[in-house]
């Protein structure tokens, strides 16, 4: 066999135009083992300020509309550990098969018309470290000039040669306050009971309002009808391929908005088996098709209002962040700070 060299253009589809973290060390936390045992929490996993009436206050104690009630009945959080996760995507595929996303192909992920529910966002630093972007961003003064904004932030676009490397699955965060629901024309995405930011497909007309205001950006348009459909002859079309559709979900149509829904069928059916069987559920049943996939245990899903179980102590971690806590959402799903171990041997 012989390898030539092929003619013409060939272009990839690439679903991340972000490569690096620029600096904001508030998305991807991490610090080093030596300053995780010596030093007091405050100091590595800063909480973030907001002004209130002029003054900085911690954003955590800063809401925009009351709260609701979650002492009563089931209260779904999600726990990410920065620490276990590889990239593997093995999470992806889990749910895309779990809740029946489409598959739509490259033409449409270049236009940016990509279905996943859930993505993994991979950062480089753009000096050696994560810590040397922030102290580089710490130290920019003023817009222009050789220590500018403006030069400073275009130098941390570029990855290091040799740079760290972290992953981030994202997925909707289910905010408690979230800024989807309040610009819904229809009321087609509303809050549950238990937690999750909910979807009424037959309510959506597509404004895409939502999309538009959601600061984590996991919410995706049906822009076309993906299933039945010869311009995209994927699973969907045949008959054998719909046989892989899970009955429990619901197959979109063209013109309305999806999104995680935190596997409300697998949740629901946890509650009605245990119902069934007069008992009480124990930690660990329920499950959503991510943290059932992930192999090195990042992702756990539970209910924090049983206070034994699992994702309610990793709640009261000394490691647990919210995304863009500063925004005010009060998200359902949190992350830990990833701790990396720099010393040298």
């Amino acid at each position: 066999a012989t390898i030539e060299k092929s003619t013409g253009m060939h272009e990839f589809a690439c679903m991340q135009l972000h490569n690096t973290l620029m600096g904001r060390g508030d998305i991807i936390k991490e610090t080093t083992l030596e300053i995780f045992n010596t030093k007091d929490h405050a100091e590595w996993n800063e909480v973030p300020v907001v002004s209130l009436n002029h003054q900085e206050v911690p954003a955590t104690t800063v809401d925009l509309w009351d709260s609701f009630d979650r002492s009563i009945g089931h209260h779904f959080n999600m726990s990410i550990d920065l620490n276990a996760c590889t990239g593997c995507g093995a999470c992806v595929i889990a749910c895309s098969a779990e809740n029946n996303v489409p598959v739509v192909g490259k033409q449409e992920v270049r236009r940016s018309r990509d279905m996943h529910w859930l993505r993994i966002d991979r950062y480089y630093s753009s000096e050696d470290t994560f810590e040397d972007d922030n102290v580089k961003k710490d130290e920019f003064n003023g817009l222009s000039g050789d220590k500018g904004s403006l030069g400073g932030f275009g130098e941390l676009e570029d990855p290091a040669t040799n740079p760290q490397v972290a992953f981030q699955p994202v997925m909707c965060q289910h905010c408690n306050h979230a800024p989807c629901e309040t610009v819904c024309p229809v009321a087609a995405t509303s809050h549950g009971r238990q937690g999750q930011n909910q979807m009424a497909y037959n309510r959506c007309v597509g404004t895409r309002y939502c999309a538009n205001n959601c600061p984590y950006k996991v919410r995706r348009f049906n822009w076309f009808l993906y299933s039945d459909n010869n311009e995209f002859d994927y699973h969907m079309n045949n008959d054998l391929g719909k046989m892989v559709i899970n009955p429990d979900v619901t197959v979109r149509s063209r013109g309305v908005i999806e999104k995680c829904s935190l596997c409300i069928q697998k949740t629901q059916k946890t509650i009605l088996d245990a119902k069934r069987d007069g008992r009480a559920i124990k930690d660990g049943e329920f499950q959503t098709a991510c943290s059932m996939a992930c192999s090195n245990g990042a992702i756990v899903f539970g209910d924090v209002n049983d206070k034994s179980s699992e994702v309610a102590e990793l709640k009261e971690s000394d490691r647990m962040y919210h995304l863009l806590e500063s925004v005010g959402t009060k998200p359902n799903v949190f992350y830990h700070v990833k701790v990396r171990n720099t010393n040298e041997a």
